[in-house]
């Protein structure tokens, strides 16, 4: 899918490749809760962390990582992947734990119907040219094959994240759960949007 920004460049959403890694890295440090200022917080943040060696399983085994690069550079990612992946992080695997507590469209919400959607980031440069609504729908129609539901949860300070979610894309807020002393939502939609 590609995606006209600007004259002269074309930005291109696609399915990362290992070639990829480096600069969803990059981009996801430059975004992490843990390196960025008290400032710069209210426009977003990403909590997870991955290894290289993650992000490589995530790409080549899950398939999960959707992008949006321009002239080489990463600026954009979705991240997508099932329980199973997830559950060696304790977030998680609280997570997997708290899903049948939950229901969309009256099915509860299992290891099986439903998928692990984000992080997502997107690079300051192009925040609000469409980007994120791209890599979103991407991310979704990615994963429509494998699962019905896509699940997710957004941290409730971060409201740039909630905004997105609820306003630029339709997640149903389905309620909220708490971990380490944080308070989360727990969103979904039907992979069947795309």
């Amino acid at each position: 899918m590609k995606l006209e920004k600007e004259e002269n460049t074309i930005m291109v959403i696609t399915q990362a490749t290992m070639d990829d890694v480096e600069g969803i890295l990059s981009l996801l440090k430059a975004n992490h809760i843990s390196y960025i200022s008290e400032e710069d917080k209210p426009d977003g943040f990403v909590t997870t962390n991955f290894t290289e060696a993650q992000l490589e399983a995530l790409v080549m085994k899950e398939r999960g990582v959707t992008i949006a690069k321009e002239d080489g550079k990463v600026l954009s990612f979705a991240m997508a992947a099932s329980w199973d992946f997830w559950e060696e992080w304790p977030f998680f695997a609280s997570m997997i734990e708290k899903l049948p507590e939950f229901s969309f469209e009256g099915q509860v919400l299992t290891r099986e119907n439903s998928y692990q959607y984000g992080p997502v980031c997107v690079d300051k440069s192009v925040r609000g040219t469409g980007v994120f609504e791209q890599v979103f729908y991407a991310s979704l129609a990615s994963m429509r094959e494998r699962y019905p539901i896509m699940a997710t949860f957004v941290n409730q300070i971060n409201q740039r994240s909630y905004a997105a979610h609820t306003k630029k894309v339709p997640l149903s807020t389905l309620g909220t759960f708490q971990f380490n002393q944080n308070n989360y939502y727990l969103m979904a939609c039907s992979t069947a949007l795309t």
